[in-house]
């Protein structure tokens, strides 16, 4: 793969801590959500993993719409990231993908279809993390 684009993201204290960009765009403080004990008075790598995957799935569905000459200007995304225990001892990630689009029903599902093949962050977490989708309310199969 021929990088077209590389960033640095450094944590100083894990969850109740700070993370920031080498370029300083991003620099914020973390801690744990209060239903992890904490205090919530932070943004936590959940939310942050939530904003991104929702971005680049969004740009995904417009990506794909202007492939396929479907005229579209916006492809709300809310993205859904849980967080808890797996059997290993560990922790696993869950995402529920929900997307909104102005059209035929058939239409914003291909859309939505194509696009989960398209993003980086779909490709990244296929067969690792346990990934919905829903168009329009319908979720997809």
């Amino acid at each position: 793969m021929k990088t077209l684009y590389e960033t640095r993201a450094t944590a100083r204290a894990g969850r109740q801590g700070q993370v920031s960009t080498d370029d300083g765009l991003l620099d914020v403080a973390l801690a744990y959500p209060k239903a992890m004990g904490g205090s919530g008075l932070a943004t936590n790598p959940e939310q942050l993993f939530a904003a991104g995957y929702a971005a680049c799935f969004s740009n995904a569905v417009l990506h794909v719409a202007k492939i396929g000459k479907v005229a579209i200007t916006e492809a709300p995304v809310s993205a859904v990231v849980g967080i808890g225990a797996n059997d290993a001892g560990g922790f696993a990630l869950t995402v529920s993908l929900e997307v909104n689009l102005e059209l035929p029903q058939a239409e914003a599902e291909a859309l939505v279809r194509h696009a989960h093949q398209v993003c980086p962050y779909s490709n990244a977490t296929r067969n690792n993390i346990d990934v919905k989708l829903s168009v329009n309310g319908a979720v997809l199969n």
